[in-house]
């Protein structure tokens, strides 16, 4: 079975062709991210995923986390390797130094973060709600409550969760029923029970933060009731030590598709005498509070849907390589080839390639924008990142994670029947990739929150930015010869038509149809996500292309601008059909009354 290798040179090059990673190491608190530091780490990484993470990946999903007597216990390999994986600082890459962390700019996590996800999906869950937490606390908690615990879970010797669902309350969190009790010290007892929490119970550290939704004693009904709280396995003593356990427990795991090396945990708290809990902010606030930990969590949930891109395609191309079967296609009696010599094979590989390098591209220019709205010295140049990163979440996270399920089901498909063989590997990978397209909102409550939100809310004006950001580089594509530039550059022209289009007819409707509108969201997701991703490999096109021209002969460059041809010809030649679905739809959406189903 092959091992993940990460893809050093293209991830090296959306940096910085693509991210603006020189302009990004301009910005304050950015300016140790110089090239060379960048390339180092992504190295290291990349030799931790390959040596460390990639190795148990598939006897973490055979094992699975083990549930007994209210504790979890982790596949073997799994603690040494969370433990090693502190020791190297990994955890802290991107946290402020003045909690601990390294403070390199988040496009670098980003491309860090996605060698964790492509070499073990489930390992890479752990530290993704942990960096969650720690937004939350840094933002929103008490001076007390950052020094209690930031520090921490920062270095990683102490993880966290998020806790907002229960039984009775899935994506509605008005229905949260979870309460809270103040108590005369100032703190409050937790009484309820949250499901589906990932890492709520494991054996790799000796403290789990848990920020949990509930609701105090007067507060009024709805989302507007919500408080946030820390509830910590063990308690903190003043000096920093772990006193008591708290009543806050893991009342079994959950049998899953996949991840099987994540506990999804039951939580229960307060069974006993009440489980321990202290506010975070202020009352009825905690909704406002957890969605920072939910838009972390939804940027790194989409960078899941590029690493299994990745990660699939790697382990398709691997086999395809190898396997031979059949003469090649129109030769009589010749010798058998390996599979990547049948057209249809090589279809099939060059999407999933096509589709990496662009989920990729989309993933790392968001993250440098976050860089730029945190960062940037001018106000106006941090509002405008701001308001793009707004509009591409919901893209990075729906878009993606759609596309990697995709993806993983090609893997299969390449592999033939023994793709469907646990033994190979690539069933794990679609089994594994499902789940990213439910975390933190399903891709309908994405798709929603993006032509609401993002598009209705402000009459369309950011993805009107983005737009005629789009068209601007029709002039560099003029000035290109050859086929591959006037294919890339007619197909980009009218995926850019088609998206100004049903964004223009989703502005008009909205308001005086929402329900037509609702029934566009995810053909409307999936179109923006199609055409961004068209545009950024159009840009890599160029990039690629300004590099041959300059001397370099480098087989990657070529590379790049064929997988470019491809992608507009075989994925962005789908972007009026998607628009056509957006505004025509409707109609057929809502057909048929209830009854009829």
């Amino acid at each position: 079975m092959s091992e993940y290798y990460a893809p050093l040179r293209d991830m090296q090059f959306v940096l910085k062709e693509l991210a603006g990673l020189d302009a990004v190491a301009q910005l304050p608190g950015c300016e140790e991210a110089t090239p060379d530091l960048v390339d180092a780490v992504l190295e290291e990484a990349a030799r931790f995923a390959l040596e460390v993470l990639s190795p148990l990946n598939y006897p973490g999903d055979q094992e699975g986390a083990t549930w007994h007597d209210k504790a979890v216990t982790m596949p073997a390999g799994f603690k040494e390797a969370y433990k090693l994986f502190v020791e190297s600082g990994w955890a802290a890459l991107a946290s402020e130094p003045e909690w601990g962390g390294q403070g390199l700019p988040k496009v670098v996590a980003a491309a860090v973060g996605e060698m964790w996800k492509s070499a073990n999906h489930a390992f890479s869950l752990c530290p993704l709600l942990t960096t969650g937490a720690i937004e939350a606390l840094v933002l929103s908690g008490s001076e007390e409550l950052k020094k209690t615990y930031l520090e921490k879970m920062v270095s990683g010797e102490w993880t966290g969760t998020m806790n907002l669902t229960e039984p009775n309350a899935g994506s509605d969190l008005a229905a949260v029923r979870t309460r809270a009790e103040p108590q005369p010290d100032g703190s409050y007892k937790i009484y309820g029970q949250k499901i589906f929490i990932t890492y709520g119970d494991h054996d790799m550290v000796e403290n789990i933060v848990h920020l949990v939704l509930a609701r105090t004693p007067n507060a009024p009904e709805g989302v507007k009731g919500i408080s946030l709280f820390v509830v910590p396995k063990f308690l903190v003593n003043a000096d920093g030590s772990l006193g008591a356990r708290n009543d806050a427990w893991c009342v079994s795991i959950e049998h899953k598709l996949g991840i099987h090396a994540s506990p999804t945990a039951i939580m229960a708290f307060g069974d006993h005498s009440g489980a321990i809990g202290h506010l975070v902010g202020e009352e009825n606030r905690g909704l406002e509070y957890m969605f920072i930990m939910m838009n972390a969590a939804r940027f790194g949930v989409g960078l899941e849907g590029v690493a299994v891109c990745e990660r699939a395609y790697q382990r398709a191309r691997d086999y395809a390589r190898e396997r031979i079967q059949c003469t090649d296609i129109g030769v009589r009696g010749g010798p058998k080839v390996p599979i990547i010599a049948h057209p249809d094979v090589r279809r099939m590989l060059m999407t999933m390639k096509a589709y990496a390098e662009a989920t990729r591209a989309l993933a790392y220019v968001v993250a440098a924008a976050h860089d730029a709205a945190m960062r940037h010295p001018d106000e106006g140049e941090r509002k405008a990142n701001q308001a793009f990163v707004d509009l591409m979440i919901p893209v990075v996270k729906g878009w993606s994670t759609e596309t990697g399920v995709m993806v993983a089901s090609l893997g299969v498909q390449v592999h033939g029947g023994m793709g469907y063989v646990e033994e190979t590997g690539a069933a794990q990978h679609l089994r594994d990739a499902q789940i990213s397209t439910i975390y933190e909102g399903t891709t309908g409550i994405q798709a929603n929150d993006l032509i609401g939100r993002k598009i209705a809310r402000e009459s369309g004006s950011t993805l009107k930015v983005v737009i005629e950001a789009m068209r601007a580089l029709d002039a560099d594509l003029a000035q290109q010869a050859g086929g591959h530039f006037v294919a890339i550059r007619n197909r980009l022209r009218t995926g850019v038509d088609a998206l100004a289009a049903a964004g223009g007819w989703l502005v008009a409707t909205y308001g005086s149809d929402v329900r037509a509108a609702a029934a566009g969201a995810v053909p409307f997701l999936k179109l923006l996500g199609t055409v961004a991703g068209g545009w950024l490999m159009a840009r890599a096109a160029l990039a690629a292309q300004a590099r041959i021209a300059a001397g370099d002969s480098d087989p990657f460059f070529a590379a790049k601008i064929g997988t470019a041809r491809f992608y507009a010809d075989h994925i962005l030649s789908q972007a009026p059909g998607l628009a056509s679905t957006v505004t025509d739809g409707a109609e057929g959406v809502m057909a048929l009354p209830e009854d009829m189903f």
